[in-house]
């Protein structure tokens, strides 16, 4: 599990590196989980321990949602300003997510059926 939790902090460092050198507009946690989903590609398996130690913190990720709440908590006067905007942008990335994860579902689908008929 220790070896896992380095091997994500070593690739959110990286993200952050990466981020912050290159002046990139994508946070470093993002940057890392690419680079880390690239990486596992690479070796073309994923190690037992990695596997554990990511199903563990998925199992208990809503803890890590608290801090965000009491961030917008915090930003509450910020949330009334501009309440409408965020709802907007919320709504339309939203139905955007949902839209290009069903077209590549449908297209993993035919793939899959296409591959099957030939076999």
């Amino acid at each position: 599990m220790l070896r896992a939790i380095t091997l994500f902090l070593l690739f959110q460092l990286s993200g952050e590196v990466l981020a912050r050198g290159f002046g990139v507009r994508i946070p470093g946690p993002v940057l890392g989980m690419v680079l880390l989903f690239l990486f596992l590609l690479w070796r073309k398996h994923v190690p037992h321990d990695v596997k554990s130690t990511a199903s563990n913190l998925l199992r208990h990720l809503s803890l890590l949602f608290v801090p965000a709440a009491v961030g917008v908590i915090q930003q509450l006067d910020r949330l009334a300003n501009e309440g409408l905007r965020l709802t907007v942008v919320l709504i339309l990335s939203v139905a955007i997510t949902m839209t290009v994860s069903a077209l590549t579902l449908y297209l993993l689908m035919r793939h899959r059926r296409n591959t099957s008929e030939i076999s």
